[in-house]
């Protein structure tokens, strides 16, 4: 259930009027408003490139309790879009980074982190007490484990999602609209939608939805305005184009139809089809047995599964590109005598290239675990990583 509101937030204190007074004189936001926001508690699901202006502009905004759920360390790769976090955090844990800076941009909020992964198990205790959730995930599991618990939960989903140079935000699971499962119903299949660290993202775009996020769950707490309940925004960066698509909720959605089955939480990886399984023997080879295995000469014919920028950026010697959308076109045309190993950036996308060419008669492939990323990191140190 959605938590139960004071009928009288607490007053502000002279430090929250000097703090506060750009929205103290927003005749939509008020002093009461401001009051309002001081009693709110938001949860922020991911303290990545999402979650990092959501975070930062709820927390300016006076939010008075903000909840960070991520299991993650700083890496140097996120410092690119994720800007809560900085060079002095790294290696750290992301929620800790998080908390430092949210603490140091306004001290008058209260943090509160859950440093775990969000599962089924977990998710409605997490959410208990909390008046929305603002998911900054980036994968398709949590998003639809996120949208499901909200829903159960009765609280609003201020939904955001990017990908290269676009991105899309709407409001989920409001009371009368429609749900993530309304705009998606199956999930895509898996590896068809490539992350950001297989297609890559600008790092200002984040900070486009992000902020989007954080404004939608400001009007919700505040009941302000047009929400993006039954709306979803769509925005191009690279011709700086907003679009809009009306949403209607689904009466034969499982979760918010008018017969529904979802009733509690599932495994959300398997229904994504991304659950754990068991890698076939020999399917995989280590880097280092790789380069013992090149060493002595023997032939094997290298395929780089990636995509162009990435080939151009660094590369195995004697590899052939060979993106994974179009290996069912090369198939035919390899040997199924040779020793093939395949490759990636981390080694998921050649794991399935070496299940597809298996399954297609070639049954001496093999994948790079780890991928080229490994490979910089156990054989060639002098190799850029990305």
């Amino acid at each position: 259930m959605a938590p139960v509101r004071d009928t009288a937030p607490a007053p502000l204190s002279p430090a929250e009027f000097q703090r506060y007074s750009r929205h103290l004189i927003l005749p939509h936001v008020g002093e009461a408003g401001q009051r309002r926001l001081k009693q709110a508690r938001v949860l922020v699901v991911g303290a990545g490139g999402l979650g990092s202006p959501a975070a930062l502009y709820l927390a300016a905004a006076g939010v008075g309790t903000i909840g960070l759920v991520d299991a993650d360390l700083v890496d140097v790769s996120n410092l690119q879009r994720q800007v809560l976090h900085g060079t002095s955090t790294l290696g750290l844990p992301k929620l800790d980074s998080a908390a430092s800076r949210l603490r140091d941009l306004n001290p008058l909020v209260r943090v509160e982190t859950f440093p775990e992964r969000l599962t089924a198990s977990n998710a409605l205790q997490i959410f208990d007490g909390f008046e929305v959730v603002l998911d900054g995930s980036d994968n398709f599991p949590t998003r639809y484990l996120v949208n499901d618990a909200a829903y159960l939960s009765g609280i609003p989903d201020v939904y955001g999602a990017i990908f290269q140079f676009e991105g899309q935000a709407s409001v989920f699971a409001a009371r009368g609209g429609p749900c993530y499962r309304c705009l998606y119903a199956e999930p895509p299949p898996p590896g068809m939608v490539p992350g950001c660290a297989e297609a890559g993202v600008i790092g200002a775009l984040p900070g486009v939805i992000g902020s989007l996020q954080a404004m939608e769950a400001i009007k919700v707490v505040l009941g302000i305005g047009e929400t993006l309940a039954g709306r979803l925004l769509l925005f191009d960066a690279l011709r700086m184009q907003f679009r809009e698509l009306a949403l209607q909720r689904d009466p034969a959605c499982p979760l918010c139809g008018d017969s529904p089955t979802v009733r509690a939480l599932i495994d959300y990886e398997a229904f994504c089809g991304v659950a754990p399984v068991d890698t076939p023997a020999g399917i995989e080879v280590t880097p280092l047995e790789l380069q013992r295995e090149l060493a002595a000469g023997r032939p094997i014919v290298l395929l780089d599964v990636r995509e162009v920028p990435e080939w151009d950026l660094v590369r195995l010697e004697n590899a052939t590109l060979t993106p994974l959308a179009r290996l069912p076109g090369l198939a035919p045309s390899l040997d199924p005598s040779a020793d093939i190993v395949a490759y990636c950036h981390h080694g998921i996308r050649s794991l399935q290239a070496a299940t597809f060419l298996r399954s297609v008669g070639l049954p001496r492939v093999r994948s790079l675990a780890g991928g080229i990323d490994r490979w910089a990191h156990e054989v060639d140190v002098t190799m850029r990583r990305y």
